[in-house]
């Protein structure tokens, strides 16, 4: 039985400022420890339930911030960037199960650092309904026939999983008290938690069922500014909708997340523009 394991940072217990989740700051290396034990405790819950082979996404910002020579020797890793797929760039029709580790709530949502995918999105829409990254990658990870079994992070996604996910176990690991604060279980206690809800939800994962994937995706972005809106609208099939908005239809998840892809790597370049204007003055 093989699992797959997608591991964001923001979620993970311990973690809430902006120093910690970007390269180069102090309390970087510090998350990077507690992002990895968490991606070990899931490991060994996996592992513990039967699970005979179990694959991790580095699924935070660059998505090479795992310390691979930490992890459980077990797992295999993928990490680096970019890729079309993104936070479940590996996952396929062999996976029994997806769970999400250290997942944080959406673009616009109260939460401990919450955004989807960028920051240069202020709002990310599928048929007309704002989506966190975990949603987003739950319709990708359904196209594939795969339920999500855990969803691990701040007490605002994990109310967001139980509503949306058939199934779901939302492990709680902290709650939310301002977007970089966060009232926060002692990491060994969320690493115990999340070990052990892992394994339950892989021994009960034929009880466990995908999202139901709509015949058609109507997918709406809203931008920083309209530079970064600018870019995005030359990936062809994009509609503008206001200088800062854009939709696209698209036929499948697949299709879904290679758009979002490319409207984030585009207002990427917008965002690298301005902050080198802005370094000039």
């Amino acid at each position: 039985m093989r699992v797959f394991i997608s591991v964001d940072m923001e979620g993970v217990a311990g973690v809430a400022t902006l120093d910690q989740i970007v390269r180069g700051g102090t309390g970087y290396p510090r998350a990077q420890a507690l992002m990895t034990a968490e991606a070990n405790a899931a490991i060994r819950g996996a592992f513990s339930a039967g699970a005979t082979e179990v694959i991790v996404n580095d699924s935070h910002g660059t998505m090479d911030n795992l310390l691979h020579d930490a992890l459980d020797p077990r797992a295999r890793v993928l990490f680096g960037a970019p890729r079309p797929s993104c936070m479940v760039q590996g996952i396929t029709r062999e996976d029994a199960v997806a769970i999400f580790v250290g997942y944080h709530a959406a673009a616009g949502a109260d939460g401990v650092l919450a955004h989807t995918f960028s920051s240069n999105f202020t709002e990310v829409r599928v048929n007309g309904a704002p989506m966190s990254e975990a949603e987003v990658n739950a319709l990708y990870a359904a196209f594939y026939g795969v339920p999500i079994g855990v969803v691990t992070g701040d007490d605002q996604i994990c109310e967001v999983a139980q509503k949306v996910f058939p199934g779901v176990t939302a492990v709680e690991v902290k709650k939310a008290v301002q977007f970089a604060a966060a009232d926060s279980l002692q990491p060994s206690a969320a690493c115990e938690l999340i070990e052990h809800s892992v394994a339950a939800a892989v021994e009960g994962v034929g009880e466990l069922r995908p999202l139901a994937v709509p015949e058609e995706l109507l997918v709406e972005a809203d931008f920083v500014t309209p530079l970064h809106a600018d870019l995005a609208a030359t990936v062809p099939g994009t509609q503008r909708l206001t200088a800062r908005s854009l939709r696209r239809t698209v036929q499948d998840p697949d299709e879904m997340l290679s758009l979002m892809m490319a409207w984030y790597y585009l207002a990427s370049i917008a965002a690298q523009q301005m902050a080198s204007i802005a370094n000039r003055r």
